[in-house]
């Protein structure tokens, strides 16, 4: 499975579950962590906890192995280690607390309707 592939999947699942203002920012080039940071936020735990999961099991679905979560369990900041691909989870709250979009804002931010109809 390619970057682009699974950074489909991971979109689509947050955006099914009702994930509100997903970015992705490409981080070639500026990041030795990963390819991509996916940005994302729920407006309770609930919510987090759910796109958190729904992306890990279409992760899974597809084969990719899920290297790891953290934070699920307090559900304020859910980090999701799809190897290239990382993934961030806020609460509303958190989002805008750290704002990691300003943090990283020389990355360019891929457009998500094309990456949703690949």
């Amino acid at each position: 499975m390619n970057n682009q592939e699974l950074l489909q999947i991971a979109v689509k699942a947050a955006d099914d579950k009702r994930a509100e203002d997903i970015v992705a920012l490409n981080m070639k080039g500026i990041s030795l962590i990963a390819d991509y940071f996916i940005i994302c936020h729920g407006n309770s735990d609930k919510q987090v906890q759910a796109i958190a999961r729904e992306i890990k099991e279409k992760a899974e679905e597809n084969q990719f192995n899920v290297g790891r979560m953290e934070g699920f369990d307090e559900a304020k900041w859910v980090l999701i280690d799809l190897g290239d691909i990382v993934v961030h989870v806020f609460h509303r709250d958190e989002r805008i607390y750290y704002n990691l979009e300003r943090l990283w804002g020389d990355a360019p931010a891929e457009d998500i309707q094309s990456v949703l109809n690949i």
